[in-house]
């Protein structure tokens, strides 16, 4: 076996429980328990669940509160290339020594007792965070809410929840209603909750579990509102307005992930500074990401090209909606999704916006659909499809084709995370 020393740990803490996702509390409570509590030593922390949007939430809160010179903790998953872009302390990716030290001190203090691989390396990020002065915590949910491991401190600074729609049904539920059920279980009796866009199902849930437990609610068209006015973002809410550059992610959705940042920064008293940083600092790779510095784009240098790691029905019709508004051209998919994903309900609203689709496996991914699954859904979503063997090929088979077209890598965020390696580690 070969590797760094937080490889070997992390490969050791997959075999610590036979099931990769199961959804209690009690072996993070045992293990937090164990190491002191660390989860009541942060510094303030803004807690986010939701579906879509999570992520470039968190890095637009993070970005704005940068802006004023604060230091943040910041804890995301999936990574894309290395698992230490999930853990950030006080501004800076988490180096190799710490990490292992701190993989280590959760395996030996965890003993052989069975915990989840996202369990255990979320109560190492704990660890961390508690152990280093900053002056925010930013905590996203991994899966769900209410059972997930980051849904341990009793009082955040504030909670958000972003659009909910259906994903993971197996674990969170079948109906939207369940969905959103499972995301307001990081509701705190007294924690105010800024909520994004939603469908009324979802919305309707939210505001029951708010009111069950005494938790004050932000809502998106009744206490703030977010809107696009020509080449500017509008954003507006009791206090007053505030006319702000369009954010530096792309997207007609990135209006309300803007809007929740601001929202959350508004709540917490902060600078004007912190809006703007937040609309104009934020950084998120793979989500809708130009790719120009990078090996692919060097060898095809007149293609244009994309990268995006959405994977499910909500997240295609945001990227059919991003595609409409760039300015025409041929436009080519490269996909490869999850077996657990809505392949056909993400390619669907795709299908206008693209000319053809070569299928691909997602390399190293175990639960990857063979190339012919994905193809055969998109030909069901209404896309001519081809097999690919990998990226490589697909794109000098597209390349041969037309030689400036658009191509947009999509359908995983693991996809996405085994072609940003071909450049190396994210920063």
């Amino acid at each position: 076996m070969t590797g760094t020393g937080s490889d070997l740990l992390l490969d050791r803490m997959m075999a610590l429980h036979p099931k990769v996702i199961d959804l209690v509390l009690d072996r993070v409570w045992r293990l937090l328990g164990q190491l002191g509590n660390p989860q009541d030593r942060l510094p303030p922390v803004i807690h986010v669940a939701g579906t879509n949007g999570k992520g470039s939430t968190v890095a637009m809160l993070r970005a704005g509160l940068e802006a004023t010179g604060a230091r943040c903790h910041v804890y995301t998953s999936p990574h894309l290339v290395r698992f230490h872009e999930r853990i950030r302390v006080a501004g800076d990716l988490i180096s190799e020594p710490d990490l292992t030290a701190l993989l280590d001190a959760c395996l030996a203090a965890n003993g052989p007792d069975p915990i989840t691989y996202f369990e255990i390396t979320t109560v190492a990020a704990l660890q961390a965070f508690a152990q280093t002065p900053a002056d925010w915590t930013l905590l996203e949910v991994g899966l769900g809410g209410r059972l997930d491991a980051t849904n341990v401190v009793a009082a955040p600074a504030a909670c958000v929840i972003t659009p909910v729609s259906m994903d993971h049904e197996k674990f969170l539920g079948d109906t939207l209603e369940k969905i959103a059920f499972e995301k307001a279980g990081i509701l705190k009796r007294g924690v105010t909750c800024i909520v994004g866009p939603q469908q009324d199902a979802a919305l309707e849930v939210i505001e029951a579990q708010a009111a069950r437990v005494g938790a004050p609610l932000w809502v998106y068209g009744q206490h703030w509102h977010a809107t696009r006015e020509r080449d500017r973002l509008i954003y507006q809410d009791e206090t007053g307005l505030r006319d702000l550059p369009l954010p530096s992610l792309r997207g007609a959705h990135q209006i309300g992930n803007a809007g929740m940042a601001v929202a959350v920064l508004r709540h917490l008293g902060q600078p004007d500074a912190a809006f703007e940083g937040a609309v104009t600092g934020a950084d998120w790779p793979a989500r809708m990401q130009r790719l120009t510095d990078h090996p692919l784009a060097s060898r095809h240098s007149g293609i244009e090209l994309w990268i995006d790691g959405g994977h499910n029905p909500d997240a295609g019709a945001a990227l059919a909606a991003v595609l409409a508004d760039l300015p025409q051209r041929p436009t080519w998919l490269i996909c490869g999704m999850l077996n657990t994903k809505d392949v056909t309900g993400y390619l669907r609203p795709l299908a206008a916006q693209a000319r053809g689709l070569y299928a691909v496996s997602i390399p190293g991914a175990p639960a990857t659909l063979s190339a012919q699954a994905t193809a055969d859904a998109a030909r069901t979503a209404g896309l001519e499809a081809t097999e690919a063997q990998n990226v490589t090929a697909a794109l000098e088979s597209i390349a041969r084709q037309d030689a400036a077209a658009r191509v947009l890598i999509c359908g995983s965020l693991y996809l996405a995370g085994a072609v940003l390696g071909m450049a190396g580690p994210l920063d």
